[in-house]
């Protein structure tokens, strides 16, 4: 397990996220947004086991998965400013990422969308027999959704290597799980599916990549659907780069605790504890990702918005 790459990844995703929440202010990025502040040991955890041949599909929440599975982050800032050369050509925004190249196959903004499109890919990579599996990374409301239980079911059914991976933040919006679901384990979800599953701790990333290497290679072999639970946090409002708790509808001792759970934070206290990696290195890994993320938004910024001329492009598939 190579740590110094996994705090590499975790901080590009917080500190991206962060330049992104701190720029949007300028209102060059027209483009609603949906940070996962928080939330980033769930997609580096997953990521650290999947190749570039491996497919992930993602939710409106869909930064960190887009970096994490590879994505090129300028073409993704570029994106989200609109211009010609982000990675849907400055057409789709924060909420429409990919980059086939490393198997970030899509994104759709609309709850549960994205999950019967992942089933169906994973269907067609098995009908190919090809050993690759396919990942679908879901919020917990995409659950309350009747399009879940339809693709879970025909995905138990036909053996279909796809991956349900729910970030539970908790939250669909403003609304808690109390009010919305009788229990927080949605693993009964699946079990009422014949799949198998697991719930863990969505901000430990080593817990994550642990658990999900096993689940991810056993799906190689066995050719069958699985969900993994992972409960996390977002520490920001559900849209937009904004605090949003004066709003009180997070309790402040709930905020305490998953806060004190930062899951960078807690990455780089077992570093030190353990004595991974010296400090130096540390402070010159912030100096890269830094200047990578300053590059980015200079570039965006400099580029061209897509011209009149290519109106009607890629709007029919060929």
């Amino acid at each position: 397990m190579n740590i110094k790459k996994i705090l590499e990844k975790l901080l590009t995703l917080r500190m991206v996220e962060e330049e992104i929440s701190k720029r949007y202010v300028e209102q060059e990025m027209r483009c609603p947004i949906h940070l996962s502040i928080g939330q980033e040991a769930c997609a580096v955890g997953i990521c650290e086991n999947l190749t570039n041949k491996d497919q992930v599909y993602s939710t409106h929440r869909c930064h960190s998965h887009y970096l994490a599975k590879g994505g090129n982050l300028k073409a993704m800032i570029a994106e989200m400013h609109g211009k010609s050369t982000g990675c849907c050509g400055g057409r789709g925004g924060s909420m429409h990422l990919m980059d086939h190249k490393v198997g970030m196959m899509m994104s759709l903004p609309i709850v549960s969308s994205i999950i019967p499109v992942a089933v169906g890919a994973a269907m067609a990579l098995k009908f190919k027999k090809k050993k690759n599996i396919t990942v679908v990374f879901i919020g917990d409301a995409s659950l309350e959704e009747g399009v879940f239980h339809e693709s879970a079911n025909f995905a138990s059914l036909h053996n279909i290597p796809v991956l349900f991976v729910c970030e539970n933040n908790r939250f669909s919006c403003f609304t808690r799980i109390e009010d919305r679901q009788p229990s927080e384990d949605f693993t009964r979800l699946a079990k009422c599916h014949g799949i198998d599953s697991l719930r863990i701790n969505g901000n430990d990333v080593l817990n994550v990549i642990e658990k999900s290497k096993k689940i991810i290679s056993d799906m190689k072999k066995k050719k069958s659907p699985f969900f993994l639970q992972l409960d996390t946090y977002r520490f920001l409002e559900h849209c937009g780069p904004n605090n949003d708790d004066y709003l009180n509808y997070r309790e402040k001792k709930e905020i305490f605790f998953w806060k004190n759970n930062d899951p960078v934070e807690k990455f780089l206290k077992y570093i030190k504890n353990k004595d991974k990696i010296k400090q130096l290195e540390i402070e010159k890994i912030y100096i890269k990702i830094r200047n990578k993320i300053n590059i980015a938004f200079l570039e965006a910024k400099s580029a061209e918005f897509p011209s009149f001329k290519s109106l009607n492009e890629s709007i029919y598939a060929k």
